[in-house]
């Protein structure tokens, strides 16, 4: 666990052997099978290819068919075919035909599917990155079943609560560095919230104890000012013998030394303890997304679907037909299982598809922030996708526009693909709404797939105050309650 940005997937990187360790050391034995984030299946790839058993079931095919080699022979996995079943069945896609374009299939079948492929190859670890994005609560369910039969190790990285409380540990990572939970995400939230109460009352102690330290560091320095100053009196008066003036003068020297030495020594121990105290508190800067105003008129349409429907060039119908209308700033979740076209839908809402029956109309500017921020390309920076995206602005403008998103100074400089899942929303929203007409219907697509817990508070915050029109799809209903749904489009499988 741990914020957007910490270092969960470089760190998943290192386990798996991708990414050397700039410091430290690393052992590994065994397997290790790894699940990321993103995968784009070329255009060519079939649904055996992404399992990673293409090569293997072209053996068994060239020798079913009379057509292998010896070399096929011996190298025929014979149990292949019934691996690849029931895993396919474990992750919910039985009878899915091994010929199929994979990238015919939805985000969170293809997570699926790359989960079966693991479970395939039988590694020793698993190496999960945020395993349920992408998945409808159904597929979450299955993806946690999966894990609990899973015999071997396993590290995950998530923010989906239900998932994390079937784990034995958690590992947090922050700017403090690592720290180890026994238990799962409860007993971790517990500790974790008791641990952050004690470093603040440590914290507030070391402070007053400071201020204490130099508040009588004040009064010893005024108390030997007034000695001094009686003594200079006394001895003015001249009726004092030398000698004793001398001792008295040694007397105080000493006496103020050693009162300066003990408030010098009691503020040292009290600075040293604030420094540890504040070492304990985890400095976190609050994301706040300020989201202009739109200038959206209550009854004006912003998107209307009359019969719209899109079929694949192979004449399957992926969505549709889909009549809608959204008027003023209303809030609509488009929901469905995976599969059921509801990414297409929104590639339709946004102009990305035409659609190949009815019409979709959007008098309005709308922009899509899809699960990958797509709109923002990987080679350039934040601040040229702003430049690109609005192209009115000037550089100038476009830095003063990220810096409201938390894109201050050479962070608007970063190249959009190191950016983490959390931080290329942030630059999405950054892009279509810091321009000078930002867009009056936001269309969704899972926007909390990437976010940690705090950052999904502060854009559930921003989506809450948004003037706009607001279209989404999200298998979150904690989400789609705190940013004020009003209506639901039930899509269907076909």
């Amino acid at each position: 666990m741990g914020r957007n940005g910490v270092g969960k997937s470089t760190l998943l990187r290192i386990l798996a052997g991708e990414q050397p360790p700039s410091g430290g050391t690393l052992a590994r034995t065994g397997t290790v099978g790894m699940l990321d984030q993103r995968h784009e299946p070329g255009p060519d790839e079939r649904v055996a290819e992404t399992l990673g058993v293409g090569e293997a079931v072209a053996v068994l095919e060239r020798v079913l068919a009379g057509e292998g080699t010896e070399a096929d022979l011996a190298e025929a996995d014979w149990s292949l075919t019934e691996r690849i079943e029931d895993a396919l069945a474990d992750v919910g896609l039985a009878g899915l035909a091994l010929g199929r374009p994979s990238s015919s299939l939805s985000g969170g079948e293809l997570t699926r599917l790359r989960l079966a492929g693991l479970l395939i190859a039988r590694p020793d670890l698993l190496l999960l990155d945020e395993p349920t994005n992408h998945l409808d609560a159904d597929a979450r369910r299955i993806v946690a079943e999966v894990l609990g039969r899973w015999k071997g190790g396993a590290v995950v990285v998530s923010h989906d609560r239900d998932l994390l409380r079937r784990m034995d540990r958690i590992v947090e990572l922050s700017s403090l560095g690592a720290a180890v939970y026994g238990g799962n995400y409860d007993l971790y939230a517990e500790r974790k919230a008791a641990e952050r109460a004690a470093a603040q009352r440590d914290l507030a102690s070391a402070e007053r104890d400071v201020d204490r330290a130099a508040r009588e560091g004040r009064m010893a320095a005024e108390k030997k000012a007034r000695r001094d100053r009686a003594g200079r009196a006394y001895a003015a008066s001249g009726s004092a013998p030398k000698i004793v003036l001398g001792m008295m003068a040694e007397r105080a020297e000493v006496s103020g030394a050693r009162e300066g030495q003990l408030a010098e020594r009691r503020a040292a121990a009290a600075e040293a303890a604030l420094g540890e105290a504040q070492a304990r508190v985890e400095r976190v800067r609050e994301l706040s997304i300020p989201l202009p105003p739109t200038g959206l008129a209550t009854g004006r349409t912003v998107l209307a679907m009359k019969g719209a429907a899109w079929d694949a060039p192979d004449g399957r119908r992926i969505v549709g037909p889909v009549d809608l209308t959204l008027i003023g700033p209303r809030r609509v979740a488009i929901t469905g299982p995976n599969g059921a076209g509801k990414t297409t839908l929104l590639k339709l809402t946004s102009g990305l598809l035409e659609p190949t029956a009815g019409a979709v109309e959007r008098p309005v500017r709308a922009a899509l922030l899809d699960q990958e921020t797509s709109l923002l390309r990987s080679h350039e920076t934040v601040v040229e996708a702003f430049l690109r995206l609005n192209p009115g602005a000037t550089p100038n403008a476009a830095r003063a526009a990220l810096a409201r998103f938390l894109f201050r100074n050479t962070a608007g400089d970063r190249v959009v693909g190191t950016l983490s899942g959390g931080e290329r929303l942030r630059a999405g929203l950054a892009c279509v709404m810091g321009g000078e007409r930002p867009a009056q219907l936001l269309i969704l697509d899972e926007p909390t797939n990437h976010l940690d817990l705090d950052a999904v508070t502060a854009v559930e915050a921003a989506l809450r105050a948004y003037d706009g029109a607001l279209l989404a799809v999200s298998h979150d209903p904690a989400f789609l309650e705190a940013v004020g749904v009003e209506e639901t489009v039930q899509l269907e499988a076909h």
